[in-house]
């Protein structure tokens, strides 16, 4: 019988502990990348609600947003919302490192939803649907939402897994 404190604990805490790590860093790189680097993503975002580099079809244009107010604007609030869910993760990481499942898979859940809400309905619905991203040769981020999305969304399974230290007896 292995004595050791990761047996004893379980080996789930841990894969949910680090799997929300990698999480956090990720969001929080994003996050410092664009307020330090804001000039490169803020032109992604522009083209993207312009729909400048899109087919361009007249049934379609109506939903481009060409103020650059208006532009900016989102791009701040999805920095904020980058920023938040970074927090929240690193939050939730910090309480898994504690041994406190319950609060960790709390917090962790609502910083992993924050992100599966920014990419999934954010980036993949709203950026390469509504403003037909997914047209663009040249402003396309649909394959990296993706992979964002679907990593966050199998560390959120892994957290609510049910693990040894949830029984008393273990």
């Amino acid at each position: 019988m292995a004595t050791s404190s990761t047996s004893r604990r379980g080996a789930l805490p841990l894969a949910a502990a680090l799997l929300t790590a990698s999480v956090a860093l990720y969001m929080a790189l994003v996050a410092f990348g664009n307020i330090t680097d804001f000039g490169t993503n803020q032109q992604f975002v522009r083209h993207v609600l312009a729909m400048d580099t899109t087919f361009k079809d007249e049934d379609l244009m109506w939903r481009a947003i060409t103020s650059t107010g208006l532009q900016d604007t989102a791009y701040v609030l999805i920095i904020i919302w980058e920023t938040v869910a970074a927090l929240v993760l690193i939050y939730g990481t910090w309480l898994w490192a504690r041994r406190d499942q319950q609060q960790a898979r709390r917090m962790s859940t609502y910083g992993l939803l924050m992100v599966l809400l920014l990419f999934g309905a954010g980036f993949i619905a709203i950026g390469g649907e509504w403003f037909s991203m997914w047209q663009s040769k040249s402003w396309n981020g649909l394959d990296a939402a993706t992979r964002v999305f679907l990593f966050s969304g199998l560390v959120l399974i892994v957290n609510h897994l049910p693990s040894k230290q949830s029984d008393p007896a273990a």
